[in-house]
């Protein structure tokens, strides 16, 4: 990942504008012979078909947004400090470095401390176009920081805490000390059912499901993200 420094960095931000517009609906192919050239690069994906086949991206989308990672980063990775680097860039008036950290694990999934092109286009995929139920079980295991198959209140307050240093002066609520805990209480007072002290995924999804106001919160999430 040595080689992977500023153009990489212009990598997954142009990684990122391509997402935006692909939201849109504004991306088009630039060139009919655009095609992935996947022998180019030391880490490559899978094979296109079966990327298409495991994302809700079409083919033309996949080319285009693979084009723009290979082209920037050859290497086809991206490590934790360049992720941070870029994910800054949205929040300058808070520190992202935190939930940046939590959201580079979330998408390596392999553990392996950076991510490819596979991971990065799958969790966006979850993300962008993903069910209900997708996106919900991704920020589960987002919150989930250790892994375990339980959100547990320290871990919950962590990523609380994370979120208001991200937003920085715009923080609404304003964050005093005890705001993060009033958020996690109310967080464990509504999906902890059986008052075990940790949220599993079933009770996470459920009480996001049947819960506008906690969907509302949620929802902060795709907003950062």
């Amino acid at each position: 990942m040595a080689g992977c420094t500023s153009r990489c960095r212009q990598a997954v931000l142009k990684l990122i504008q391509s997402l935006q517009r692909l939201v849109s609906g504004t991306l088009t192919k630039d060139k009919a012979d655009d095609e992935l050239e996947m022998t180019m690069v030391c880490h490559r994906p899978e094979g296109l078909e079966q990327l298409e086949a495991q994302t809700n991206f079409t083919k033309q989308e996949l080319q285009i947004l693979y084009r723009g990672f290979k082209n920037e980063c050859p290497s086809g990775v991206v490590n934790e400090d360049t992720f941070k680097h870029i994910y800054a860039q949205f929040f300058p008036h808070g520190d992202a470095s935190m939930y940046a950290h939590y959201l580079f694990n979330a998408f390596d999934t392999t553990n392996n401390g950076s991510i490819k092109f596979k991971d990065f286009v799958v969790g966006l995929s979850i993300l962008l176009r993903g069910t209900l139920r997708e996106k919900l079980e991704w920020t589960f295991h987002l919150y989930d920081i250790n892994r375990d198959g339980y959100i547990n209140r320290e871990e919950m307050t962590e990523i609380v805490r994370a979120i208001y240093d991200m937003m920085g002066k715009y923080t609404y609520p304003a964050l005093k000390g005890d705001v993060p805990q009033q958020h996690v209480d109310a967080f464990f007072q509504k999906m902890d059912k059986n008052k075990d002290g940790v949220v599993t995924l079933e009770e996470f999804v459920i009480a996001c499901m049947e819960d506008e106001t906690m969907m509302r919160s949620m929802q902060l999430f795709e907003n950062v993200m």
